[in-house]
């Protein structure tokens, strides 16, 4: 299982947008959902809009209300495949909101779940995202550490991966985060105007966590399109700078990228050789 939310670590919707790009690019069929068990707040006072469920009135009749959802969907037959959620984080009441999660895996037979996630870094745009990774059973290290991450020491506020981690470990279920690390700059020191830059829909990031969960779990899903989204993102990030540079040159960004690159080791995902052969073999085979 695959699974993102909208959530705090979002950074590049590698949470929220990667999974329902998986829904629409496998037709993936809904399968079903996780109901509201008091898990959202209707408000905040002094953040009226923030929380509030979304209303679509037409003559004043409602047409829609948009509510927080939590959805189960399926790709595959009866023997194999591949569960995709797609869910919004609870405000409260986690521990329940675990509890019904790590239920529905159970019964849906899921053997490994993956969640996904983003956080924000000053990390070259046109290189490799590096991943971190948080898993839950001791056993899972080894082969873990095969998919070029990096495994988390961070200690602070939980995520509800993290979180879900946890919860996973004491039901001996494997679940695993992986977390790629999405381009953000900060020009605040030199600039008042300019304060920052970053990438709202990474898909650099998430082609890169892709390939490692296409390869693992071989889901066989086309990634070609998320490769060529990579590259204009990488085109337009490149005309984006180029236009700072002769607009505001005061920023010296071409510097700024530099020193960041010079600081940065990128860890590609190269799958082992091995493992290309046995399956290039394997074909071969399978056509004699």
């Amino acid at each position: 299982m695959i699974a993102g939310w909208h959530q705090w670590a979002d950074a590049g919707a590698i949470s929220s947008g990667l999974p329902l790009y998986l829904v629409h690019k496998t037709n993936a069929r809904k399968i079903g959902e996780i109901k509201d068990d008091g898990f959202y707040l209707f408000q905040i006072p002094g953040a009226h809009h923030f929380l509030r469920p979304e209303i679509h009135l037409e003559d004043g009749h409602r047409k829609s209300l948009k509510k927080p959802t939590n959805e189960f969907y399926y790709v595959g037959d009866d023997k194999k495949g591949l569960v995709i959620f797609v869910g919004e984080e609870p405000h409260m009441r986690v521990d329940r909101y675990a509890e019904v999660l790590l239920d529905a895996v159970q019964a849906l037979g899921v053997k490994r779940v993956s969640a996904v996630g983003g956080v924000y870094g000053a990390i070259p745009y046109d290189q490799d995202r590096e991943v971190s990774c948080v898993y839950s059973l001791p056993s899972m290290q080894d082969e873990l550490s095969r998919y070029a991450v990096r495994f988390s020491n961070y200690e602070g506020g939980a995520t509800i991966g993290t979180y879900l981690v946890d919860a996973a470990e004491q039901r001996g279920i494997e679940f695993f985060v992986f977390y790629a690390f999405v381009p953000a700059y900060s020009f605040s020191d030199v600039s008042e105007v300019v304060q920052g830059l970053s990438i709202e829909h990474d898909f650099k990031a998430w082609y890169d966590v892709m390939r490692r969960l296409n390869h693992m779990a071989e889901l066989g899903i086309d990634l070609s399109e998320l490769e060529e989204q990579s590259y204009d993102l990488m085109v337009s990030m490149d005309a984006k700078i180029e236009e700072l540079d002769e607009q505001m040159p005061d920023l010296d960004v071409r510097a700024y990228l530099e020193e960041v690159s010079d600081d940065f080791s990128a860890k590609p995902f190269v799958p082992p050789l091995s493992d290309v052969w046995g399956k290039a073999i394997g074909n071969l085979l399978d056509d004699d």
